[in-house]
């Protein structure tokens, strides 16, 4: 097998090292993934996807395409029929920046013709992983048209723990569950898991364990756009073993090879390489020519009524059609609010678990006809270095400013540009009120400021 990612020199002397190991009909690996290197000394390498709108500024049609694609290869899971092939020529061609492939691979991939195509609503809840898989346990939800919950780092007022997990490999380790209604988990249908990659299994199997123990069930799925375990059936085993079935699927396969020492690789390397994430200069207020943020609303735009912002606390299948419905609408007026131009350079940044939202209000826009991209916030530190083929070019770091229940903490940006590179012409920032204060203003906002012409902020209900 040959080493599909894109190499650099940092990758090769971390010694990492991916192959295909999909079947026909699969997505590449190579496309789909990039390979970065981590501040944790848990795992030291970051594969990083070109499709997730994480940590790459990618188009919303390729980014929502992508988590439909996934959520039809859980119906054809739930179904009991082999997988159906993925448009991989536009799946990899919008990769690669063809505007025409993800629009075909959007338009294909929408509910509407995927139920035209024989897929109906499946009576599932899809738990999705905060903070990276928020978004894309939304898009499966959207094509099972089912309900949708995504773990959580945030306490919320009024809102009592249900369950919870840890997360043993990555940086925030707890992870809550915080259903509105706690039935939501407790009525024994299939669960469908969604994260973005698949490493070991592990934080699968910690979630199934503690929902089993809660309410169990006959049935799970777990979904990933790149599944890389390698030991595919120890964690069927390892569930099978709780009385329960469980099926993976993917978007593609891979193999990730380490070398024993890559621990020792990943430090000496962190050590000579630095790479921090630019942070704002001064601490307290606004960096010298930071442009002054305009504020807008969502719930002045036409928001529907009760409907929720995304699945902290559950959305519910028919959610999906309320807000599919509002959306051209109210995308619409953000634009006239904010004033939008066709020819502008445009970049949608979310929020650490606020995802999906963002993500919807850039695909309306970008179906509109313009020029966007969709990107979020994280809590992931890594390694950025100025070379070809390395998957993390740039970054921005600021405090966090939601008041998190863990500590203010760094929060980062990647691949916003590089110095010189011609900044966004407009940034549109989308937060929830607990994280629309002074921390935005003086953290996030004027880290921003070299990067964009114009910043607004667009606040949810």
């Amino acid at each position: 097998m040959t080493s599909l990612v894109p190499r650099s020199g940092v990758v090769d002397r971390m010694g990492v090292r991916v192959d295909d190991a999909g079947g026909p009909g699969d997505a590449d690996p190579a496309v789909l993934l990039g390979i970065a290197l981590r501040r944790n000394p848990r795992r030291a390498q970051l594969l990083v996807s070109r499709v997730l709108g994480k940590h790459v500024p990618t188009d919303p049609r390729l980014v929502r395409g992508a988590g439909l694609l996934l959520g039809g290869r859980v119906a054809d899971a739930l179904d009991g029929v082999p997988a159906r092939p993925l448009p991989v020529a536009d799946l990899h061609a919008a990769v690669d920046g063809d505007r025409a492939a993800a629009t075909r691979l959007h338009s294909g991939a929408e509910p509407g013709a995927v139920a035209r195509a024989g897929r109906l609503a499946r009576d599932v809840l899809v738990l999705s992983f905060a903070e990276t898989a928020t978004g894309l346990g939304h898009c499966v939800a959207e094509a099972l048209h089912a309900d949708h919950l995504h773990s959580t780092r945030r306490q919320v007022p009024g809102h009592v723990a249900a369950g919870g997990f840890t997360e043993e490999h990555s940086h925030a380790t707890d992870h809550m569950l915080l259903p509105g209604d706690p039935d939501l988990l407790r009525d024994g249908r299939p669960l469908v898991l969604v994260d973005d990659e698949l490493s070991t299994g592990r934080t699968a199997l910690n979630t199934i364990a503690a929902l089993h123990r809660i309410a169990p069930r006959p049935r799970y799925v777990l979904a990933a756009l790149v599944d890389s375990r390698p030991d595919p059936r120890a964690l069927v085993d390892a569930v099978a073993g709780l009385g329960a079935r469980l099926d993976v699927v993917s978007l593609a396969r891979a193999t990730v090879t380490l070398p024993a020492d890559l621990a020792d690789r990943a430090a000496r390397l962190r050590a000579a390489l630095g790479g921090e994430p630019a942070a704002p200069p001064g601490t307290g207020t606004p960096a010298a020519g930071t442009p002054v943020a305009e504020h807008v609303r969502l719930d002045v735009l036409g928001w529907p009524a009760g409907l929720p912002v995304g699945g902290r606390h559950g959305f519910r299948g028919a959610d999906h059609d309320r807000l599919g419905t509002a959306l051209p609408a109210m995308a619409g007026r953000l634009a006239a609010a904010t004033g939008l131009r066709r020819e502008e350079r445009l970049l949608v940044l979310g929020t650490e678990e606020l995802m999906a939202l963002p993500l919807r209000l850039a695909q309306t826009v970008a179906d509109a006809g313009h020029d966007v991209a969709f990107s979020t916030t994280t809590r992931s530190p890594a390694v950025v270095v100025d070379e070809p083929g390395y998957a993390l070019t740039s970054g921005i770091t600021f405090p966090a400013h939601d008041d998190p229940a863990d500590g203010p903490g760094p929060r980062f940006a990647y691949n916003l540009g590089r110095a010189g590179d011609r900044p966004w012409d407009h940034v549109l920032v989308v937060v929830d009120p607990p994280a629309d204060g002074v921390g935005l203003r003086t953290g996030l906002l004027a880290a921003l400021a070299p990067h964009s012409t114009r910043i607004t902020v667009v606040t949810t209900p």
